[in-house]
């Protein structure tokens, strides 16, 4: 990834940072729905924005402590994860949204939007030496159906990937 990517990045979560205090334990987290090549922002996916966007004026405020981003390559959720003696906790609302905006990407074709590549969902963080660790955690074509539980699980399996071994940026695979 180029310098002024990662640094675009790094205000980004600076700025979520700011804007949304967490405690010590909290570690902010990006989650990424890219599309594979093409776009899918709101000028392009305009039926499948009209669906992200009911759904996020239907969730309560109580379950928006995150910041949604929208990029031409696919919207961007800014989150804190909450860790715990127990675990790590990815909110339910996040989850949902995610699920959302995988079944809007697809539900939009049947409307008129154009046809777009699958989608990916990533997960993104800083580690301690302040290089950014990717884990790319599911792909998904149109027809796929989608299954929040699975979401879960997948990005719970990839954000623990990127909890461990913390010192080294993760080496890209060939």
């Amino acid at each position: 990834m180029s310098t002024e990517w990662n640094n675009v990045f790094r205000d980004r979560k600076r700025g979520f940072e700011i804007k949304h205090p967490h405690d010590a334990n909290a570690i902010p987290v990006s989650i990424k729905v890219r599309v594979t090549s093409g776009r899918f922002y709101r000028d392009f996916s305009r039926h499948a924005y009209e669906i992200i966007d009911d759904y996020l004026s239907r969730l309560p405020a109580d379950e928006r402590d995150f910041a949604f981003e929208e990029h031409e390559s696919g919207p961007e959720i800014l989150v804190y994860l909450a860790v715990t003696s127990a675990g790590l906790t990815l909110a339910t609302s996040v989850v949902n949204l995610i699920t959302a905006i995988i079944k809007a990407s697809s539900e939009s074709l049947k409307k008129g939007d154009h046809p777009q590549a699958p989608l990916e969902l990533i997960v993104r963080r800083f580690d301690k030496a302040g290089e950014i660790r990717e884990e790319k955690t599911l792909h998904f074509s149109y027809s796929d159906p989608v299954n929040s539980g699975e979401i879960e699980r997948k990005l719970t399996e990839s954000i623990k990937n990127l909890l461990s071994d913390n010192s080294q940026p993760r080496k890209k695979k060939k």
